[in-house]
């Protein structure tokens, strides 16, 4: 550990060569998201340059399969500002790369009442764009109003277990 670190643990992205270009943290509130999986991203050279710069969207993005491919849609890179005619479409649809079983098994999965696959975070692991996808449900707000409260009530106690720990009473 370096000086500057003042003892604390490594961020789990560094720790893994990650580089963290984007996540969706709306997703892990409107979906349960039961399962998650890493595929690759096929991407156009100025896309990539896009992301290095660290801008993109994952807000409104969908995982749809479609004869037996994965497609990422809706996800915004914005535009290379340095790019040419050869510049990428903003919100075109970008092929995901995963294994075959893996594709089989979300398909049936998403299938299922109520089901879908939504982006969760988009990285570069050793310099390849990677993208996390999530297979969930849909939430409805009465969950999400349970999630919240519970989650409160956590720090609340977490916060408390702190005070007694140091030995402040009331």
């Amino acid at each position: 550990m370096s000086a500057k670190s003042g003892g604390a643990k490594p961020d789990k992205n560094i720790a893994e060569g990650r580089k963290v270009v984007a996540s969706n943290k709306k997703a892990r509130h409107d979906y349960q998201i039961e399962d998650t999986y890493e595929a690759g991203l096929v991407l156009q050279g100025t896309e990539v340059k896009s992301l290095r710069m660290g801008r993109a969207s994952l807000v409104d993005g969908f995982v749809d399969i479609e004869n037996g491919e994965a497609w990422l849609h809706a996800v915004h890179i914005p535009e290379y500002a340095q790019g040419t005619w050869t510049n990428h479409a903003a919100r075109r649809k970008r092929k995901l790369l995963l294994h075959r079983a893996e594709i089989a098994k979300i398909e049936r999965r998403v299938s299922e009442k109520g089901m879908t696959v939504v982006p969760l975070s988009l990285y570069f692991v050793k310099g390849r764009a990677k993208v996390e996808i999530g297979l969930g449900k849909g939430k409805k707000t009465w969950d999400k109003r349970q999630a919240i409260a519970s989650r409160e009530a956590d720090r609340e106690k977490q916060t408390e277990l702190g005070r007694r720990l140091k030995g402040m009473r009331d």
